[in-house]
């Protein structure tokens, strides 16, 4: 997806033309001075994708031994949610903390910049891609449960108690049996020769058994749900709880206690180093400021987990763990072409090329 670019034109006072400015679209933060952008933090989301098991018992439960040689079947209604997985991914949000301005000056050539929907800096001279989330999975609701009444003849429905109903769906099932075997044996009276119609009709017994095998041993409705968590670290994070987890509820606030904790734990790898403090390279640092800002990102490794139990883990470059560098102005001057990309996720550099206009 490209970036929302805002494209600013300076026409140099000395070629004898008023200056000119045009933007387009607009953006915030852009003032008549320049264009402001914003340095992202980097912030993660977590998808929990959860299974919920729902039984409910058959109506003929208290017969499927005396009939169907079926034991230990439950005899109560119950709900059981597990964690089917966790998967991680990282993006960028703007830091107020770290807000910039672009000035237009009459002895440079203002650049192509490009800005993501939220005003980070993507490019300069050239073309970003704004980044975009994964789509969030699709909850999978249960199957439609089948009625066994719709399979169920006269005699069935008719019956005089639930022991005689129970007795009469019991010999059905049997007979289903008797005819699925006769069918794949080739000893039906009215087995087919065509292989797709025989198909057909083995998965229509299996169907009707399936519904008569619920009134006895009862069903269990199976659906996936999806929760979405953010989170932006400001600092590491030691075993923080993410959410909690209930094998009944599911998914359950911080401090309901009903469930388990899980954890989040964002661990700096210090991969760059802290800022060295030398009145010589901050006097230098300071003559650049005309220039462009980005982040130098540090890695860190996110862990997330309950118990024993790892769910996700992994190792990213986190904008708010690292130190921000300047670009010098000297980089985008009217004979200059350098073009930059950065990482939207993290605000450092991507990709940078230099090259003169010769003018």
């Amino acid at each position: 997806m490209k970036a929302n670019l805002l494209f600013i034109s300076f026409l140099l006072s000395s070629f004898g033309l008023n200056a000119q400015t045009e933007v387009a679209p607009y953006m915030p933060g852009v003032t008549v001075e320049g264009v402001t952008y914003y340095l992202p933090k980097t912030a993660i989301r977590l998808v929990v994708q959860a299974e919920k098991r729902v039984y409910s018992p058959g109506e003929f439960r208290d017969y499927a031994n005396l009939y169907l040689s079926l034991r230990n079947i439950p005899k109560e209604a119950s709900t059981k949610w597990s964690i089917k997985s966790i998967t991680m991914d990282t993006y960028g949000v703007p830091d107020p903390t770290k807000i910039y301005n672009i000035k237009l000056q009459k002895r440079t050539v203002a650049p192509l910049v490009g800005l993501s929907a939220d005003g980070l800096l993507l490019s300069v001279n050239t073309e970003g891609s704004e980044e975009v989330l994964p789509e969030l999975p699709k909850p999978v609701p249960a199957q439609k449960r089948k009625n066994p009444r719709d399979y169920m003849d006269r005699e069935m429905l008719s019956a005089s108690s639930s022991a005689k109903m129970a007795e009469l769906v019991a010999d059905e099932i049997y007979e289903i049996r008797d005819s699925r075997n006769a069918l794949i044996r080739g000893e039906a009276d009215n087995t087919p020769k065509d292989g797709t119609q025989l198909k057909l009709m083995l998965d229509n017994l299996q169907l009707q058994e399936e519904a008569f095998l619920q009134m006895f041993r009862g069903y269990t409705e199976v659906s996936t749900e999806v929760f979405c968590i953010d989170i932006v670290p400001e600092t590491e994070l030691d075993k923080m709880v993410l959410f909690r987890f209930s094998s009944k509820l599911g998914v359950v606030d911080n401090d309901d206690l009903s469930g388990e904790p899980v954890y989040i734990t964002v661990k700096d790898l210090k991969t760059v180093p802290e800022p060295v403090v030398d009145e010589k390279a901050a006097k230098k640092k300071q003559k650049l400021e005309q220039g462009i800002s980005y982040n130098v990102p540090s890695r860190a490794k996110v862990s997330v987990y309950a118990g024993d139990k790892v769910y996700s883990e992994g190792t990213y470059p986190f904008a708010q763990f690292g130190n921000v560098e300047i670009l010098s102005d000297v980089l985008f001057d009217k004979n200059a072409t350098t073009q930059v990309t950065f990482f939207q996720n993290t605000g450092g550099i991507e990709q940078i090329s230099e090259g003169f206009s010769g003018q």
